[in-house]
């Protein structure tokens, strides 16, 4: 990857926001598309009430990105392209990453029962579909587990009671349920399954999970801005504004005006459990989604995707990836993450080999939106760096 150099002259549009734009890229791009980049992210923050916003773009000739807004309103700390933000369940791709990896290097097959791995647990017993759940069931959401995030138990938990809260403590609220469906014969999205699925990569590695994904792909891809979000003090962490209507009981702000914390984001586990920014989600999506980081047959199997939704034909889900069959751009592969005052996104689009993140410090309007807000976002970002006008 070739090294970043800092972008000069992108303050437009942005006077009226406080704020100011630094990008750095390996290469030119077409004409003035670092600068419509930058108004149109400007208009976006203006437009949905932002208070910032970092978009990055990693495509065959190196990586831009662009800051904009605050990271911190109340203590006018501007954003800037090194500010880091909770990337919640994007995380949930390094996950899928390393047990494809690990498929290929022959320590597991995907079909294999979870069971066969952390079956001796003194708990494993009472999960749902507990004889019938494989690590593909996991990857893809189709478990029948129930999501422990949605639980009355786990809202107890915040914001007050997360500190040493394990793992296993949280697949423990999801234990003598229902399940939802049989295995493997409906779709419903539950972080409970990717805590077992680290669990999974322990056993099989021998290692944290931490440790793993820091060697497998954090080092040697370079992404210095990206680790485990397993403490209140992060480094360049912006303050997150919050949509205190949760139900979580959560303050209005993520953090202190020291920059700590208020709540620890290790509960997250292997649902999501990093920080980074946009840069590193950009290089990271390229790499990953690209299937630059697996053989042909697992990124094959990667993109095997199925139904999300009777209603919605054009979308599925693959293994640790969220899959657009069609678009005016092509078919898109990414991941999208929420927690509380922090949304991020990171799409690929293989027509130009070109990976697109971005990150915002608040979820207020766009989680529970009536609109898909940020569908809407990606598909501003991608038609100003593709230049394809909207299918009427």
């Amino acid at each position: 990857m070739a090294p970043h150099r800092p972008l000069l002259g992108l303050r437009a549009a942005v006077l009226a926001l406080a704020s100011f734009v630094t990008a750095c890229v390996a290469a030119p791009g077409p004409g003035d598309l670092e600068a419509d980049l930058a108004t149109e992210t400007a208009a976006i923050l203006e437009a949905y009430g932002l208070p910032g916003m970092t978009v990055a773009v990693a495509w065959p000739d190196g990586v831009m990105t662009i800051a904009l807004g605050f990271a911190d309103r109340e203590n006018n700390r501007l954003m800037s392209t090194g500010t880091t933000m909770l990337a919640a369940s994007i995380g949930k791709t390094f996950v899928a990453a390393t047990l494809l990896q690990l498929s290929d290097e022959g320590h597991l097959e995907l079909d294999d029962p979870v069971a066969g791995w952390v079956g001796d647990r003194d708990w494993f017993d009472r999960l749902p579909n507990v004889n019938d759940i494989t690590l593909r069931h996991l990857l893809q959401h189709q478990s029948g587990l129930p999501d422990h995030v949605h639980l009355d138990a786990f809202a107890k938990l915040w914001p007050d009671r997360v500190d040493g809260v394990t793992p296993e403590d949280l697949i423990a609220l999801v234990l003598d349920s229902e399940p939802l469906f049989p295995a493997g014969e409906g779709w419903a999205y539950t972080d409970t399954g990717y805590l077992l699925l680290g669990l999974v990569i322990e056993r099989v590695t021998g290692q944290p999970y931490e440790d793993v994904v820091e060697a497998r792909f954090i080092a040697p891809l370079g992404l210095s801005s990206t680790g485990p979000s397993d403490t209140t003090s992060l480094p360049g962490l912006a303050r997150g504004y919050v949509d205190t209507g949760s139900g979580l009981g959560l303050p209005a702000y993520t953090t202190d005006d020291a920059g700590i914390l208020l709540w620890n984001p290790a509960i997250e586990g292997t649902g999501g459990g990093l920080y980074a920014n946009a840069g590193d989600l950009a290089i990271w999506g390229q790499a990953f989604l690209s299937g630059r980081l697996l053989s042909d047959a697992a990124y094959r199997e990667a993109l095997k995707g199925v139904p999300v939704s009777e209603d919605d034909t054009a979308s599925s889900y693959g293994l640790g990836i969220s899959i657009r069959i069609a678009s005016d751009f092509g078919p898109v592969y990414g991941h999208r993450g929420w927690i509380p005052g922090y949304v991020s996104s990171v799409q690929y689009y293989p027509a130009y080999d070109t990976a697109v993140a971005f990150q915002t410090n608040t979820d207020i309007g766009i989680i529970g939106s009536d609109r898909p807000v940020i569908l809407e976002i990606e598909e501003r970002f991608a038609r100003i760096l593709f230049k394809i006008q909207p299918t009427e």
